[in-house]
């Protein structure tokens, strides 16, 4: 497994802190967690632009084929 090390303000640091805590979970499940959501929101992103783009253009590709 790989690890990260990235530099936070003191003020960030302790609002991660803080909502793991009201979440009642560790710090870094919270930021695993968190990174899978972003990580799967832009996948979902990009699959939603390439099927608009798909069918916006279906005729076309109709035509080409």
């Amino acid at each position: 497994m790989a690890s990260i090390t990235i530099d936070l303000s003191d003020s960030q640091f302790q609002k991660l802190q803080d909502l793991a805590t009201v979440h009642g979970i560790a710090l870094e499940v919270l930021l695993k967690a968190s990174l899978e959501d972003w990580l799967n929101s832009q996948k979902s992103e990009f699959v939603d632009a390439a099927n608009y783009v798909l069918a916006k253009n279906a005729e076309l590709y109709r035509r080409l084929a």
